[in-house]
């Protein structure tokens, strides 16, 4: 527990909305206002709607990735061939040690922040 009142349903709210489920969505945003009312519905909204605008800025603008991002999203990027596009120029490739060390933190770091949360 956070100890944030709605706290959970905060979380699910955030986690819905990048995880491409409408039906969860919907359930996430009834969730937040049945445990916080409808204007705590519009905050929690508009800050999601903040970080998505932060991200497509920084995208846009070639901003690079800082190494320790860079490491753990380097098998994601390939993947999606996110690193085609012309900002990705910018953040350096992700090679040997520091590749793998990248694939570890990637599968260990959800749990682990999920572990942290609930203390």
């Amino acid at each position: 527990m956070s100890g944030v009142p709605g706290g959970e349903a905060l979380t699910a709210l955030a986690e819905a909305a990048v995880g491409g489920d409408e039906q969860a969505l919907r359930a996430a945003r009834e969730s937040v206002r049945r445990a916080l009312g409808d204007e705590a519905l519009v905050d929690a909204a508009a800050v999601v709607g903040n970080f998505e605008r932060m991200v497509r800025i920084a995208d846009g603008t070639g901003i690079p990735l800082d190494e320790p991002m860079a490491m753990i999203t380097a098998d994601m990027r390939a993947e999606l061939s996110i690193d085609a596009y012309g900002g990705a120029e910018r953040t350096g490739e992700i090679r040997g040690a520091k590749r793998l060390a990248g694939r570890l933190l990637s599968r260990v770091l959800p749990t682990a922040f999920k572990l942290l949360a609930r203390r």
